[in-house]
């Protein structure tokens, strides 16, 4: 088992529970990883490992040797041994308690010699006791990453950017790149994601704000809001994303574009596409642009690109000037910052395209003075028009520090006012209908209905028959 250990430091530990072996173990420990080595070599990059069978094999190898050299072993003590030597072949040997956590965000190992740093998600940063002492363990651990994603990293590729088996995203980096020795970063996803109530319950998001949100990304069915999620590193922008298309229609066909995939939306029609970088073996470069021009021939209602960063930019934009729904995310400080960032290179888009978003949404990462941080939406801004070459951006939603809410602060919606001129409708009808929106949304909140599935299920029931879940909560009290 982990804990966390206090201490006198300004950085908390993490402890590990480690698994320990006898002098004797340890032999047996090395020679069943180089057979599995040998194995996997022989096979080519479709080995796969079967646990059940890896089990057996174990236990099956250790009676043999044991019984051999020890004479009469019992079946107690070899099936024991088998099942902690196979917890640490099939995982990733030091750090395999930390993948397993779903408390922690990231693991980030720096060098030997130096403890492995994690983040945790409630306690911030954090000090394991797990240390790597020699270069060739460390370096081991990410060949078998590398070979687990059919990539390789050597000198000609000191860098190795990807994706694990259960979603975990990686980079690790060796010298040339990383001067100090081999480098190690892992972004861990929860199993269980955040949804819109989470993000409602954690404030990053208020009530009224989602259900805005819901209505104008809805668009009544005429008119289906475009935006951008803008934000630093590690902001959240991609969570906040992913718990926003819950709110999507569950009718519309979604295709995601994404350098490693991370989102987990909760539609059934979804088409999910990941970039390939050019140091796959034998094989050529998939780029952003190249997929959001494919995805463009595959009659999508809603293109999400995980971060816009190039010239996929362009093709985004034109996607969304001529008819396409679509949000992205991208890294800025503020609104205005994501304009610029738009329209200058290496995006390069038209400052005439711009209008086609209508929302910049912005989300910050504020530290609190004992490292723990949290995530706010911190401005909603509307793109409005163009006037004398300068894009017109009107903030409708900003976050008080002081009161720690988002507040909205629009007179109007040029966003609300077309979904009401397109379908016929007063903005008195809107209103309303945002706040019987916000009516459902409080209702998942009260009552803590909260995962993936729960939530998509009463959002998906009220597109299919809103006043039927109007009558079934107001009945409920």
């Amino acid at each position: 088992m982990n804990r966390l250990k206090d201490n006198n430091s300004s950085i908390p530990i993490y402890e590990v529970f480690k698994q320990k072996y006898t002098p004797e173990e340890k032999v047996l420990l090395a020679e069943i990883r180089e057979n599995l080595v040998d194995l996997a070599i022989s096979s080519g990059e479709d080995f796969q490992l079967n646990e059940a069978k890896l089990f057996n094999d174990i236990k099956n190898f250790l009676f043999n040797r044991l019984s051999f050299e020890s004479g009469n072993m019992s079946g107690e003590y070899i099936d024991s041994l088998s099942r902690k030597l196979l917890q640490d072949i099939v995982g990733y040997g030091q750090i395999d308690p930390l993948i397993h956590d779903d408390d922690l965000e990231e693991i980030m190992i720096i060098g030997i010699n130096k403890p492995v740093f994690v983040y945790h998600r409630k306690y911030g940063m954090m000090k394991t006791n797990i240390v790597y002492k020699n270069e060739e363990e460390l370096t081991d651990l990410i060949d078998l990453m590398a070979r687990q994603i059919n990539r390789r990293i050597d000198q000609e590729s000191p860098i190795l950017d990807g994706r694990l088996m259960d979603g975990s995203r990686i980079n690790a980096t060796i010298p040339p790149v990383s001067a100090d020795g081999p480098s190690l970063t892992i972004r861990k996803f929860k199993k269980d994601p955040f949804t819109i109530i989470d993000l409602i319950n954690y404030k990053t998001i208020s009530l009224e704000l989602a259900a805005f949100f819901w209505l104008c990304f809805d668009g009544l069915g005429v008119k289906s809001a475009n935006a951008i999620i803008s934000g630093g590193t590690s902001s959240g922008k991609t969570t906040t994303l992913n718990a926003l298309t819950s709110l999507i229609n569950p009718k519309e066909r979604i295709i995601t574009i994404e350098d490693t995939l991370e989102l987990q939306i909760p539609h059934e029609h979804v088409i999910r596409m990941e970039t390939r970088p050019s140091n796959t073996e034998n094989r050529g470069e998939l780029t952003m642009n190249d997929l959001v021009k494919n995805s463009l021939r595959q009659r999508p209602d809603r293109i999400i690109v995980g971060e816009v960063r190039a010239d996929e930019a362009i093709t985004l934009f034109t996607a969304l000037n001529t008819g396409h729904s679509g949000f992205g995310t991208l890294h800025s400080n503020d609104a205005r910052e994501t304009i610029t960032r738009l329209t200058n290179e290496p995006m390069s888009v038209p400052e005439i395209m711009i209008s086609a978003i209508d929302f910049i949404v912005m989300q910050n990462r504020i530290y609190k003075p004992n490292g723990v941080s949290y995530r706010r939406i911190s401005e909603v801004a509307e793109v409005v028009g163009i006037e004398e070459g300068t894009v017109q951006l009107n903030k409708i939603f900003e976050w008080n520090p002081e009161t720690d809410k988002i507040e909205n602060v629009s007179i109007a919606s040029r966003t609300l006012s077309e979904i009401a001129k397109l379908s016929g409708r007063s903005l008195n009808d809107l209103y309303k209908e945002i706040g019987n929106r916000q009516i459902v949304l409080e209702h998942m909140l009260n009552n803590n209905i909260r995962s993936v599935s729960a939530v998509n299920a009463v959002i998906e029931s009220y597109y299919s028959d809103p006043q039927k879940v109007l009558n079934q909560i107001i009945l409920n009290g």
